[in-house]
């Protein structure tokens, strides 16, 4: 029997084997406390489905109507656009320096994280190990606290967002949701603080600036520090060179191209544009949809501002208290309002001499200060639209009504003197005090104040009898208002400052671009108001201040003691408020609504109404009826008021209840209308053409004042 010898085998060394036994208990020593580790921290990972419901809170951004930003509302300066509006200037220049590798990792980027740990071992420049999905993660679900735990979160949520989200919907909340200093979260805001415009319209340059400031916003901001801010936009230009989305030459050009910076705006109302016009929309905002609708809502508001004409509104009021200093006038405040009357938009606004942090008080809506005899329009108004003449008669002599203490109020003007028997429309182009109460006495003041508040006055207004002198407050606003419906024909529309507001995803929530608009008083009555307002500009307390070289029509108002001074006007194109005192109602010197107020007024107008063709108020011919005036010139009346023949004025007289004042001085009227030839004596209580009456309809119980029921009368004589 053959005998095999056996091979001798060779075994490896016995050390050898348990070391490999070793480390491979080892390595499953440590696989398995990685898993460990990894399930434990799994099981407490925020939910991420709640990234596609994640609504930040966006910026609300106020627009002029060309289109210029005059603010924008935050609680974090962010505006969220879409990833297409996003250029790829934009996106390859953060991913350059952020991220190289974002679109070929799932998340976490081992090879990055390596190469950090190299350079921060050898002391080269310092290089972040964060992708953009691990930095989303920690800005959707965890703190910026560093530790262990919170990186093995961090990371294993970023691979959790990159198996449901793609990487262009990652990159769109990156872009939107990252912070890049002075106050701008996400490109867009960050486009507008820095550059003034658009993310769309960013250049290179200024997209590789953007890209630099997010390692270190408070750092690396141009606003900062300019010089390290250009070292990092030539670092991001590098890496894009490197990373192929750039050439050399571009980078190069990109270097030394200007970066058009806009200039670091002051944060919240102080960098406001026209912070008057803008803070009185943020109210209207806020009373429409709420507060935290407005901070954080992302709506995009469109205005009425015209930025030229708001300038010279601004300009114009600062002239006015300058002047108001020089001639001793003692004012130091003004306000201006100025409304287009076929829409009611308002198209500038200016509530005061200068809006600072300490001085916010808007007195172009929020003041409520006496109007003086510029309420008189409303009195006027009354009468002619209830059928009384422009050229009625009404004696301006002493009178004295009953007050509930027992006390007799006689109304009279600050001159001291009464004109005798005048028109209402010499009455109202001379402002005659008198003349006014004993009208609104006769057509009620419960009409009065029904016209008011018909025609544009929001604030309450007492019932007595020196309302029809202005003594119930109302504002600046209030009182546009009331004249645009003049202005505008007799049909009102209420003020708005706001045209159109669109919510965060571009749907229309406001739409106020074709208002509602209400006939409250006949177009005759508006025009026959219009041309009687003309007569207080050319040739009555408005003159020559207010004097513009075109048609325009306006009231004088000046208060008891000169505390307020007013201008209301209107042309065919613009109605303007403008109001003239001291906030603490301190007294003026001798401050008159035909001098500083008109003269505000005057200069405004020119400057605002300028690229615009001077024409006249349209006549409503089938409304009204022209005739020849009895003392030249022609007449106008409501159709069905006007005298049967000749030019007869009609004269009526002072209540009944009423009582004889002394008379300190009797004058005769500037240009009383003469009486018509054969007129007979008036019965009481009636209104005609010289020749024949009718009954006023005076059944109002607050159109005078009844011996049981004194009329309330507080004495403020001087109104003009």
């Amino acid at each position: 029997m053959q005998l095999r010898r056996k091979r001798k085998q060779k075994r490896a060394p016995s050390w050898l084997r348990g070391t490999l036994i070793a480390v491979l208990l080892l390595l499953l020593f440590a696989v398995g406390t990685i898993a460990g580790i990894v399930a434990a921290y799994s099981r407490n990972l925020p939910d991420i489905s709640r990234m596609a419901d994640y609504q930040p809170a966006s910026s609300t951004r106020i627009f002029a109507r060309d289109g210029t930003q005059l603010a924008s509302v935050f609680r974090e300066n962010r505006v969220w656009v879409p990833l297409s509006r996003i250029p790829m200037d934009v996106r390859e220049a953060v991913i350059a320096n952020e991220d190289h590798n974002f679109y070929s990792h799932h998340g976490v980027d081992f090879g990055g994280i390596a190469r950090a740990a190299v350079a921060d071992l050898s002391h080269q420049e310092f290089q972040g190990a964060s992708t953009i999905t691990q930095q989303l993660a920690r800005k959707l679900f965890l703190n910026d606290q560093v530790s262990i735990s919170r990186k093995i979160q961090e990371a294993l949520l970023a691979m959790e967002i990159e198996r449901y989200y793609t990487k262009d919907e990652i990159l769109e909340r990156y872009l939107n949701m990252v912070y890049l200093g002075s106050g701008a979260y996400g490109v867009d805001a960050a486009a507008h603080t820095y550059f003034g415009r658009n993310v769309d319209k960013l250049t290179l340059a200024q997209a590789a600036m953007l890209a630099g400031v997010i390692a270190a916003p408070s750092d690396y901001s141009p606003y900062v520090n300019l010089a390290l801010a250009k070292d990092r936009q030539s670092h991001v230009l590098d890496r894009m060179v490197e990373s192929g989305y750039v050439t050399q030459d571009e980078a190069d050009a990109a270097k030394d191209a200007p970066l058009q910076l806009s200039g670091s705006r002051a944060p919240g109302v102080q960098g406001y544009l026209y912070p008057y016009y803008t803070t009185y929309v943020i109210a209207q905002l806020e009373k429409l949809f709420g507060k935290q609708a407005v901070e954080e809502g992302g709506l995009q508001v469109y205005t009425a501002l015209d930025p030229r004409v708001q300038q010279q509104a601004q300009d114009a009021v600062a002239w006015g208290v300058r002047e108001a200093e020089a001639e001793g006038i003692n004012a130091h405040e003004g306000a201006l309002v100025a409304i287009r009357p076929s829409t009611g938009e308002i198209v500038a606004m200016v509530g005061g001499s200068q809006f600072t942090l300490d001085n916010q008080f808007n007195r172009a809506w929020q003041a409520q200060r006496q109007p003086g005899s510029s309420f008189k329009v409303y009195v006027y108004t009354a009468a002619i639209d209830s059928g009384i003449p422009a050229n009625t008669e009404i004696d301006d002599s002493p009178v004295g009504y009953p007050m509930g203490d027992g006390t007799t109020w006689y109304p009279k003007d600050d001159d001291g003197r009464f004109m005798g028997l005048i028109t209402l429309r010499t009455a109202l182009a001379q402002s005659r005090n008198v003349v006014a109460v004993k009208l609104a006495d006769r057509i009620g003041l419960d009409r009065v104040i029904d016209y008011a508040h018909r025609m544009g006055v929001t604030a309450p207004l007492e019932a007595n009898l020196s309302l029809a002198l202005g003594s119930s407050v109302v504002s600046p606003l209030d009182q546009a208002s009331g004249y645009q419906t003049l202005a505008n024909q007799g049909v009102h529309i209420d003020p708005s400052a706001i045209r159109l507001v669109k919510d965060s995803l571009g749907n229309v929530v406001l739409d106020d671009q074709y208002p509602q608009a209400s006939e409250v008083v006949n177009a005759g009555t508006a025009y026959v108001m219009t041309t009687m307002l003309e007569d207080v500009i050319n040739h009555g307390t408005g003159y020559p201040n207010a004097i513009i070289d075109r048609p325009a029509a306006g009231k004088t108002g000046t208060t008891s003691n000169f505390r307020d001074a007013w201008f209301v006007g209107y042309t065919p194109d613009l109605v303007t408020a403008v109001w003239l005192g001291n906030d603490d109602y301190s007294r003026m010197n001798e401050s008159y609504g035909g001098n500083i107020p008109a003269r505000i007024w005057a200069r405004f107008m020119k400057g605002a109404l300028a690229p615009i063709a001077k024409h006249d108020f349209t006549f409503p011919a089938d409304e009204v009826t022209r005739m020849a005036g009895c003392s030249g010139g022609y007449e106008y009346y409501v159709n069905g008021t006007q005298p049967l023949s000749g030019c007869g004025s009609a004269r009526y007289q002072a209540a009944s209840e009423a009582t004889e004042a002394p008379v300190d001085e009797v004058v005769p009227s500037v240009s009383p209308s003469a009486k018509a030839p054969d007129a007979v004596t008036p019965p009481p209580d009636s209104v005609g053409d010289g020749q024949h009456y009718v009954p006023l309809d005076s059944t109002s119980p607050a159109s005078s004042a009844a011996p049981s029921e004194p009329a309330k009368a507080s004495p403020r004589p001087r109104n003009r």
